[in-house]
Formats: C-alpha cells, sequence, structure tokens
C-alpha cells in the first residue's frame, strides 16, 4: 500500500502543470488550483494523497497546532507585533516597524559574489561592520556599490 502512495507521489514530478492541476481539482473536490507553479502543486497533490490514504491530524492535534502558532509564530512573530487592523495599518505604518522586518537581534544573512554577510536587525536601524544604518538600502549599496532596495536584496 505505502509503496503505491510513493509511486504515485514520484510520477507527479514527470507530470505537466495541465495534469496537475486536473489531478489537483479531481482530489480537492472540483477545486480550481490556484498557482500554476508545479512545486507548490506536486506538494499540495502529494500531501492530499497522503491525507486520504493516512487520515489528516486528529482534531486535538489541529487545536494544538493553532494554539502554537497564535503564540510563537517564527514566520511573521506575531506574538511580539502588536495587532494591527487593516484599516490603521496604513497609518501606523509611519509610526511603527515595517512588518516585513524580523524581530529586533536577529541576523540577515546574505552571500553575494562569494562572500557571506551579516545584518544584525536593532530596534531603530540595522548594524553592519560595526555600524549603525537607518536603512537596509544604504547597506546594500554598500555591499553591492549600486543602489538596491534594501528589502529586495536581502530578500525580505
Amino acid at each position: 500500500m505505502e509503496k503505491a502512495i510513493n509511486a504515485k507521489i514520484v510520477a507527479l514530478k514527470n507530470k505537466t502543470i495541465p495534469e496537475l492541476q486536473k489531478e489537483f481539482e479531481a482530489l480537492f473536490d472540483g477545486q480550481k488550483a490556484s498557482s500554476d507553479n508545479k512545486v507548490y502543486l506536486v506538494r499540495r497533490i502529494a500531501y492530499r494523497l497522503q491525507e486520504i490514504e493516512y487520515g489528516s491530524l486528529s482534531q486535538k492535534a489541529q487545536n494544538r497546532l493553532k494554539e502554537l502558532i497564535a503564540l510563537y509564530d517564527p514566520v511573521n512573530n506575531k506574538a511580539i507585533r502588536p495587532k494591527v487592523s487593516v484599516e490603521t495599518q496604513a497609518r501606523t505604518k509611519t509610526r511603527g516597524r515595517d512588518m516585513r522586518l524580523p524581530i529586533p537581534g536577529t541576523i540577515i544573512t546574505k552571500d553575494y559574489r562569494c562572500k557571506k554577510y551579516q545584518v544584525k536587525v536593532l530596534e531603530n536601524g540595522f548594524e553592519f561592520e560595526g555600524k549603525v544604518y537607518k536603512h537596509l538600502t544604504a547597506i546594500a549599496e554598500k555591499i553591492t556599490g549600486a543602489h538596491w532596495n534594501g528589502y529586495n536584496f536581502f530578500n525580505l
């Protein structure tokens, strides 16, 4: 039984995007795939195949997972950031920290032209090579010698 699931998952990698989208629709009760990204589709379909075969998480596990995400949320650090409504986000963005930034103390690492650069996120700025900068753009310019958007350069 396990070999059959593994074979189906391996076979997904050789399918075209339209074939994957049809498979997605079949497995998700006619729901259209929201993406044409092959890696995304393969992962979603593979997860669904395993979920059908082995079952999904218990309700208790799902509830605990939601609790942990609400408490820690390592991706977006929501536990540390203040709650801001969509309406007030535009107004408070100029006064508060940019929501794209990691929490203070985080080290941002960037490999550029075979050299590793590290930037420490501060409460009000960034530390790079012992000097404090107000914006990531200034650090990106110092590293590259050209104007870069700091968020794009550091993949934030």
